[in-house]
């Protein structure tokens, strides 16, 4: 039998699936845990990532020697910086690292928002790599000195396997130094934050979608048990890896409910939105992938369940048990600040409380709160010139919730598929893996059954409309 490995490595654990080469089906998976960030300072050390991939693969050893190749789907836009010797500098600051705030504002007042949207198709907000690097410029300079490489998570995790210093267009587009319509770094970009002139040797190789970054190293054959001659694919950003994971077609949304969340679809046409809240990203198929991305999703109600002093499953029957509307409380869920809208030093509110709000009101409402965000993303994505008519596809692991599924359908006022494949980023990396070693992607979506899932329809009893104004009213 012939396996493909796709890992997830996301802001709290990476994630190993193995699956056979020709149809798809799941063989085995495992997962060990990053260590928890909490905003506005965001770090990880690179290493642990490591540590936690190595730990996936030893729990899945017994299938290793069937894997012919492998690929790494990541959280997007971390900063990672190695010095001359190949030794990381200082831990990465994550993509919800909101420290560099004045870095993304000062950067976008030097070109505007036009120019930005038309120079890389987003406008930088501190989520986006190139304002961490600016913050990496300015508050730490003698550090900022000794880069010699830098790296986005897939990268760093691509190259300890290879040694290959590769990237693909998908993640690529997410650093705001890289333009996805012209395939090729903005060195003039990254001139705004310093006149370095040896940009070019800082970046990593783009690769193609289909292209090999090499091959796992006999010494790191050795400490992961992958044989030394499985092939590793470029490898892409987690939301680009789950857009191969689900096989979408243009029209289809994808709503991912994680600890952040996001709105995306995929396209041929590149988006470059001047508002600044849809991000203009490529895919990891050579086509386009619009997305809007919000910092609060399930930590969310995962702050709520601890105020009410409820698990997540009460929570969640909590919520179910509430009238739709919450008896008229709102809650606007921005407890780390807000990615979209552009609000880094936000806070979270609970509105429209009197004596009569029940504890269901407001579990309801936490809910209710997260999903009016994403679909006000899903109307920036229709706004920002996407088609997005097709299925949408709720994902992550707030679609688990019966609670999350219901409203998302109701206030949707449409369908909902919940796709029955559990880990979309981790079933990506292994579509992706699959091509390069030879399966065509066309044919994958079909073979593999991708996107298959559970249909919730809505209940009939919501007003969405007036769920959805209350909602945008109260945040403004």
């Amino acid at each position: 039998m012939q396996l493909v490995a796709g890992v997830d490595s996301s802001t709290q654990s990476t994630k190993v699936q193995l699956r056979d080469f020709h149809t798809g089906r799941v063989v085995a998976e495992s997962s060990a845990p990053h260590p928890s960030t909490t905003p506005p300072r965001s770090e990880q050390d690179p290493e642990v990532w490591w540590d936690a991939l190595i730990q996936a693969l030893s729990d899945v050893a017994e299938h290793l020697d069937h894997v012919v190749s492998i690929s790494v789907a990541a959280q997007q836009h971390g900063l990672v910086v190695l010095d001359g010797d190949s030794r990381v500098i200082r831990p990465a600051k994550l993509w919800n690292d909101t420290e560099s705030a004045p870095e993304a504002q000062q950067l976008v007042d030097r070109l505007g928002p036009d120019g930005w949207a038309r120079a890389c198709g987003s406008v930088p907000v501190p989520a986006f790599t190139i304002t961490k690097l600016a913050w990496l410029a300015s508050h730490e300079p003698d550090s900022f000195a000794r880069v010699a490489r830098i790296m986005l998570p897939h990268d760093y995790l691509t190259w300890r396997l290879t040694d290959a210093f590769v990237t693909d267009r998908g993640d690529a587009s997410g650093t705001g130094w890289w333009d996805p319509v012209a395939g090729a770094y903005r060195p003039d970009l990254l001139s705004l934050i310093s006149d370095r002139s040896d940009w070019a040797d800082l970046l990593p190789h783009v690769l193609g979608p289909s292209d090999a970054a090499g091959e796992i190293t006999s010494a790191q054959a050795a400490v992961t048990g992958l044989p030394a001659e499985t092939v590793v694919g470029p490898g892409t950003g987690d939301n680009m890896a789950a857009a191969l994971g689900l096989g979408l077609r243009s029209g289809d949304v994808v709503v991912s409910l994680g600890t952040s969340g996001t709105a995306y679809t995929v396209s041929t046409v590149p988006a470059n939105d001047p508002t600044g809240h849809v991000a203009g990203f490529a895919d990891a198929a050579g086509r386009y992938l619009p997305l809007v991305c919000t910092l609060n999703a399930t930590k969310v109600t995962d702050a709520a369940a601890n105020w009410l002093s409820l698990g997540r499953d009460q929570l969640a029957a909590e919520a179910m048990a509430a009238a739709p509307g919450s008896g008229g409380v709102v809650m606007v869920p921005y407890l780390d600040g807000e990615r979209t809208p552009n609000l880094p030093d936000a806070t979270a509110s609970w509105q429209g409380l009197r004596s009569t709000t029940t504890r269901a009101d407001l579990a309801l409402s936490a809910h209710e709160g997260v999903v009016c965000g994403l679909l006000d993303g899903v109307d920036a994505l229709k706004a920002a010139g996407s088609t997005v008519d097709g299925d949408l596809h709720l994902i992550g692991g707030g679609a688990k919730s019966s609670a999350y599924r219901t409203v998302m359908a109701d206030l949707h006022g449409a369908p909902v598929v919940v796709p029955s494949a559990s880990e979309a980023v981790a079933t990506g990396a292994c579509v992706q893996a699959a091509v390069v070693a030879g399966h065509d992607l066309g044919e994958v979506a079909g073979e593999w059954a991708l996107g298959e899932g559970d249909t919730v329809e809505p209940s009939g009893l919501c007003d969405s409309a007036a769920v959805r104004e209350a909602y945008r009213a109260a945040a403004g």
